[in-house]
């Protein structure tokens, strides 16, 4: 019951309220009490008489009228005991010296009984009229009302507390991935860096080789992982944006040597013809072209050879990546995009399914869009962004 004398004293215009009631009835005490089978709780009172009940003192319930309308759920009124035959032998009465008394519920906005709005005085006094009655059960309502407004405010700041301490978590699940995970990656690389430089035997050769290949697409699950994270905790995709073809070609090459150590079978063929500087984030179309080829990679015919375009445009810069293969099903190319979704259903062909949506997270970020478009012949993923900060 502590917690409902708190959401009382939360409505600022209960004060005034009481006092409203006291100067309009001429009754001077006023309460609203919380009352439940034996409990009777003054969550806040106005006591110009005094009878000694403050706010926060309890009663028996059945040592308050407030029982009655609790079990009845009608008000209890009366203007002058003596001359009431329901109230006059009481021992309520008797025990407080009431004369004069009204008492109205309070129903919660579901229904449920919360307690009363009601006034006394050790005099009588003229309270059971038709206006008297009618402003403490508006009153009564009023109440409710903001009973209502506090709890919603209450279970509002509890969902963003543990909002916050989720993403407090989430952003410690990014620190771990972040820092845990890809260290011991780098140290992986460098370790099979170290053995294909120095062993001659073709065994080890082959596993370092395999090791390294491994660690690529470890780097690659990660940074689509902590870049999804981002995302959904509202930080989205950050970018660095500088204009160098030089190092964008770099960075090209560079992922396409990665994929040719992963699937050293694989055969790809890559065309560019940059007339113009671009203005993007070199790392993150890296990635994005990273993310293309697997996918390639993954689903594209296993024997023909993948094909990346890099051009540029009077006023944009693409980038195609072709694979042969199976057409993509109309019905699935629209979710391709989607996180978590994987256009397959070889269970050899594992994945996040977040490759693809990174990927258009991406192109997003730099104004610019990701494409698909798929058939019997071929499948070609074509990124487009302006070569100008828009």
């Amino acid at each position: 019951m502590s917690g409902d004398l708190a959401a009382i004293n939360q409505i600022s215009i209960v004060p005034q309220l009481l006092d409203v009631i006291c100067r309009t009835t001429k009754l001077r005490f006023a309460a609203i009490s919380r009352v439940t089978d034996d409990r009777w709780l003054a969550c806040a009172t106005i006591d110009k008489i005094p009878i000694g009940l403050n706010t926060g003192d309890e009663l028996d319930a059945n040592d308050t009228f407030c029982n009655l309308v609790y079990k009845t759920g009608n008000p209890v009124i009366f203007d002058d005991v003596k001359k009431d035959e329901r109230y006059r032998d009481h021992h309520v009465t008797k025990l407080f010296g009431i004369e004069s008394y009204i008492s109205v519920p309070i129903y919660r906005r579901n229904g449920d009984f919360f307690g009363t709005l009601c006034a006394l005085d050790l005099v009588p006094a003229r309270v059971n009229t038709p206006e008297v009655i009618d402003m403490l059960k508006l009153y009564a309502d009023l109440i409710a009302f903001h009973l209502e407004t506090v709890d919603t405010m209450e279970a509002t700041s509890k969902n963003l507390k543990e909002e916050q301490e989720m993403g407090d978590l989430r952003e410690k699940s990014i620190a771990i991935l972040g820092h845990d995970l890809k260290n011991p990656i780098a140290t992986m690389r460098m370790s099979s860096d170290i053995l294909l430089k120095m062993s001659k035997e073709e065994l080890t050769l082959k596993h370092a080789a395999m090791i390294k290949s491994t660690s690529f697409r470890m780097q690659n699950l990660i940074e689509n992982m902590l870049d999804f994270a981002k995302g959904k905790l509202g930080e989205g995709i950050d970018l660095n944006k500088a204009s160098n073809n030089g190092s964008l070609i770099k960075i090209l090459k560079q992922v396409i040597k990665e994929l040719n150590i992963s699937s050293p079978e694989r055969e790809i063929n890559f065309e560019i013809d940059l007339k113009s500087e671009v203005y993007c984030d070199k790392n993150r179309i890296g990635q994005l072209l990273a993310n293309l080829l697997s996918n390639a990679d993954l689903h594209g015919d296993r024997v023909a050879p993948l094909k990346v375009v890099a051009q540029t445009t009077a006023d944009t810069f693409e980038l195609n990546v072709i694979n042969k293969g199976e057409m993509i099903p109309k019905e699935s190319l629209s979710q391709l995009f989607q996180p978590f979704y994987r256009n397959t259903t070889d269970l050899n062909k594992k994945g996040l399914g977040l490759g693809l949506f990174i990927a258009a997270e991406i192109a997003k970020a730099h104004k610019g869009k990701l494409m698909v478009e798929s058939s019997t012949t071929e499948t070609r993923f074509t990124l487009s962004i302006p070569l100008k900060e828009i």
